[in-house]
């Protein structure tokens, strides 16, 4: 019998969050790399896709938030890349850059969507915010 190696899984999983205010803007980061785009990085090692939402959105932002809802999976397969996204609320906090984040503002929804450039992102924003499209689950 030929025994086969198996590597083990080496799957990077993301939590971002579409935060929306009272006054119906997204909150946007603009990141060093991607430009503008929603606040969200890696679940750390025991934390769950909730929680990372979280503790990004306050790190990248310095707002403190409240998960609404769970809104879908992203998947890249050829990357082994599974990126969570939650729509939530602001709580708490102040507006504040980090390492992370260059800029960060609420701004009016069709301006944040012209804003957010990198990729898919746009998209995923867009399906946040339609009910119709939730949740959901995108290959690519």
């Amino acid at each position: 019998m030929i025994q086969k190696h198996h590597s083990p899984p080496k799957h990077i999983v993301s939590a971002a969050a579409i935060v929306i205010n009272e006054q119906q803007e997204i909150l946007l980061i603009k990141g060093p790399r991607r430009g503008w785009e929603m606040p969200g990085g890696q679940v750390e090692e025991g934390e769950s896709l909730r929680d990372a939402a979280i503790r990004e959105t306050k790190e990248e932002s310095g707002i403190e938030i409240e998960i609404v809802k769970f809104c879908g999976v992203y998947q890249n397969v050829k990357q082994s890349i599974c990126n969570t996204l939650f729509l939530a609320i602001p709580v708490g906090g102040k507006l504040t850059t980090s390492p992370e984040s260059l800029e960060v503002d609420f701004f009016p929804i069709d301006r944040a969507l012209e804003m957010v450039t990198h990729r898919n992102f746009r998209e995923r924003i867009e399906c946040c915010l339609d009910e119709a499209k939730q949740p959901f689950c995108i290959e690519f």
